[in-house]
Order: C-alpha cells, then structure tokens, then sequence
C-alpha cells in the first residue's frame, strides 16, 4: 500500500497486533464522511492487490480509504467496536459468528485462492505431497521448527483447526514459536529460521523472490482460502460512515473490480493470486476438486 493511503505514513510495514487497536482509535477520531476505514488481513496487503484497488475505488468514489492491514480476528474485532466501517477477512467461521452477533449488515462472497504449507526444500520432516493434518503430525512427532502467526488471523484460525484434527497442542513446544505478525513477517521469519509454516498462497508468491522455502503440501480441499466483504452494522454502530461502506461492499463485487482481481498476478507470476468470486454459491466453489 502506498504511502498515500496510510495516514499514519507507516507505508508497506505491517502492523504488530499490539499497534492495531492504537491505530483504529486514531483513524476514528479523525474518521469523516469523505473517509471509509477498511480492516481487512495483511494478506491483501502483503499481495499487493490493496496497492491496486485503493486508487481505484476512491478514483471512482470520491472516498478516501484508509486502511488497518491485521489478522481477520483484529479486523472483526474492529468491527465489533464500531472502529472499522467495512471489513475484508477470510475467516468464514468467525465471519458467520459476527454477523449472528448483529454487527454486520451486509456480507459477500469477494474471491479465494488457497493455503499451502511451506518449510525448507530438503523437508527435513518429509511432509511433501502429504495431506495437511498428516504433515502437521510428522512436524510434531519429528520436532520440526514451525512458526506460526499466533495472531487470532484467518490463517492462525485455519492452522489451530488443523493441529486439532492431526491430535497435537504444539502450544509450549520447543519446537512451536508463534511470531504475532503478519502473513509477510512470518514467512520472512520462517525463512530465516528454515522452518514450516501455514501461509496463503498469494503472499507466498508475492514474496518467492526472496525466500528459500518451498511449498510441500497443498491441494487439499482444507486448505480453501474464501474471502468476504462485511458492511458494519450501522444499527449497531451508528458512528460508522454506512454509505462509504456500502460503497466499498459494491465495489469489491463489481465486474470491472471483479476483472481486475481475476488477473491480478498473472503477468508477473503467470497465475492470478486471487480467482474473482463475486454472484457465485461458495458451497459450489467447496465442492469443486
């Protein structure tokens, strides 16, 4: 995200989760009408699509987006309090909870793409090609260096399912070190410390140039990665700019934004980082191989 859009002039750097509340509460205070504050993951970030649909949306709009890049549980806690207008997570789960909770008032099916399980080439605990919950049983039963993101994300919610389904709590383990960062700095970590770790795959790719860790296990339909768009509730939370995020919501869901995330990647990566999902039945796109 370019500086521009960070009123904080924190530009790319992710934000620890210490940060994010301290953030909301200043963007809040200085929240107008012309602005729309937008929680969504550092995924979206670390991918660099928000570095594209930002100027486009407030070029179209006449909004000026500010965002807070944190795991989709920070987002939705934001959301809760009332600090962000609009939401974009992919944590479905605690997506559905928040919207029976009454604080959401709008949500849609915006794109996916997937996880994968990361970790040095020479695998020192053979998970390639194995299925996700297998592999995490090898990491733990051979006491393998993993790094997780500990940060109540999307992504740590999916890899607490996993460790649950393969029967290890890795919580206290030598072996386990959670990093409290971003999607970007725990890669990053991972990397130097040549160990595993659970990451989607956009800002894998985005970042492969400068990492040595290989994908070893993905493919598995557990590893779906489905992102959605939430309005707050302005019922709930009167203070939230309603029509700014309803703009956004529309926007995200539009063909032409649409258009831009289905071929956003495929020239630098030949693979889009994202597939454009707005008007389709998700329990479709689960089911699909």
């Amino acid at each position: 995200m370019s500086r521009r859009h960070n009123c904080l002039g924190m530009g790319r750097s992710l934000l620890p989760v210490a940060l994010a509340a301290l953030l909301a509460a200043l963007l809040t205070a200085c929240r107008g009408r012309d602005t729309v504050i937008l929680a969504t993951t550092t995924s979206t970030q670390d991918s660099g699509l928000l570095d594209v649909l930002v100027p486009m949306f407030e070029k179209k709009t006449g909004y000026r987006l500010k965002v807070v890049a944190v795991g989709s549980g920070q987002a939705l806690a934001m959301g809760r309090r009332g600090d962000a207008d609009v939401i974009l997570a992919h944590s479905p789960r605690d997506e559905k909870q928040f919207m029976a909770e009454g604080h959401g008032s709008d949500r849609r099916l915006v794109m996916h793409n997937d996880f994968v399980i990361v970790g040095p080439a020479d695998d020192p605990a053979g998970i390639a090609g194995q299925d996700p919950v297998q592999a995490l049983r090898r990491i733990a039963s051979r006491g393998s260096l993993f790094v997780s993101r500990g940060d109540d994300s999307g992504t740590h919610r999916l890899e607490t399912q996993l460790w649950q389904a393969a029967g290890v709590a890795p919580a206290g383990q030598p072996w386990y070190q959670e990093s409290g960062q971003g999607m970007g700095a725990t890669l990053t970590i991972a990397d130097q410390k040549d160990a595993y770790t659970i990451c989607d795959r956009a800002t894998y790719l985005a970042l492969q140039r400068s990492l040595r860790l290989a994908v070893l296990v993905e493919g598995d339909r557990r590893l779906y990665n489905v992102y959605h768009v939430i309005q707050v509730s302005p019922q709930r939370h009167p203070g939230v700019n309603a029509e700014g995020a309803r703009a956004f919501v529309e926007f995200m869901v539009a063909p032409e934004t649409q258009a831009v995330i289905a071929r956003f990647g495929v020239d630098r990566y030949g693979q889009p980082l994202f597939y454009a999902d707005a008007g389709r039945d998700e329990r479709e796109l689960i089911s699909s191989p």
